[in-house]
């Protein structure tokens, strides 16, 4: 058999790992096809190269079209492939994940199937957002309670720095013109923040479905993960967005999000905090995985046969 046409996919040991990627890459009207092992976008202004082992997701908007070869691409290089609506408020698709290693969904799956673990998960997340406040003691509805008086105060104080003119959170998530600049430019760096979260989130293997504190929806993980540093990013961008008369708060607000996403350095530190939350040694790789058959006592190889007879061919 002949060599295949086309480029050599990365080998995946080359990859970068999730933590040192730029975050995500949103495009819109335009073409997006392959050169090689970097992905090329095109509209009515020229073509763009990207490496595609560079970013953690790739944004699909309204207008948006990929070839086959792209998609090849993306899953070769393990970049999460999400399909959104206009301004990425809305999710509706994503692709194959970089992980190959099932140790991070199997300790996720320990932590929300027990009531215990899950609790203990759900007050160390809460830690990370009060700043050395006590948690230990304290039960979910407290917990909620307290946050939801963190974010007041969070609102208020960046109207306040800013100058934007701030009641209070309102959004329809079926009509996003229906709220005001302010309204929907948090929604809009919340998607953005969202569609970071799950990259992050399904690069290591985890499953977005299965939330600690939040619950029945399929992204209750990536809820979980983005509340951790909205306060931080996608807040405080919002308003910055609007502070700024820009034509469009919600476009600008993008922007601004990538920025504080890198500056602050996000994809580490999210991934960091997820291995820590799920108690896994970040040190160790996600994306090499072997596989097992389950066994009552250890997991044993596949590709075996049993019955004494030898490897399967």
């Amino acid at each position: 058999m002949g060599r295949l046409a086309g480029a050599p996919p990365p080998e995946r040991i080359e990859l970068a790992r999730v933590q040192d990627r730029v975050s995500f890459l949103y495009a819109e009207r335009c073409t997006v096809h392959r050169d090689a092992n970097a992905l090329t976008i095109t509209d009515q202004r020229g073509v763009v190269h990207v490496p595609a082992a560079s970013i953690g997701v790739l944004l699909l908007g309204p207008g948006a079209r990929i070839t086959h070869g792209a998609m090849g691409l993306l899953g070769d290089c393990g970049v999460s492939a999400a399909w959104v609506g206009e301004n990425g408020v809305r999710y509706y698709a994503s692709g194959r994940p970089l992980a190959k290693s099932s140790r991070m969904a199997e300790a996720q799956a320990r932590i929300v199937t027990n009531q215990r673990s899950r609790l203990a998960c759900a007050r160390q997340m809460y830690d990370m957002r009060f700043s050395g406040e006590d948690v230990s003691a304290l039960s979910m509805t407290q917990l909620r309670g307290r946050e939801g008086a963190r974010m007041k105060k969070v609102y208020v104080a960046e109207a306040t720095r800013t100058g934007v003119d701030w009641s209070r959170r309102a959004y329809s998530p079926d009509d996003f013109e229906a709220s005001d600049h302010i309204n929907r430019a948090l929604t809009a760096a919340s998607a953005a923040l969202y569609g970071v979260a799950h990259a992050v989130i399904c690069s290591l293997g985890c499953v977005p479905a299965l939330g600690v504190v939040h619950s029945g929806t399929d992204r209750a993980f990536v809820y979980d993960i983005a509340d951790l540093y909205k306060a931080e990013v996608a807040i405080p961008a919002a308003f910055d967005a609007v502070a700024s008369e820009a034509v469009d708060p919600a476009t600008e607000v993008r922007r601004l999000v990538r920025d504080r996403v890198v500056t602050a350095r996000l994809l580490p530190r999210m991934s960091r905090d997820i291995h820590t939350l799920l108690g896994i040694d970040d040190e160790m790789e996600a994306d090499f995985g072997d596989l097992l058959l389950w066994s009552e006592m250890e997991a044993v190889p596949s590709g075996v046969n049993w019955d004494g007879s030898g490897v399967l061919a």
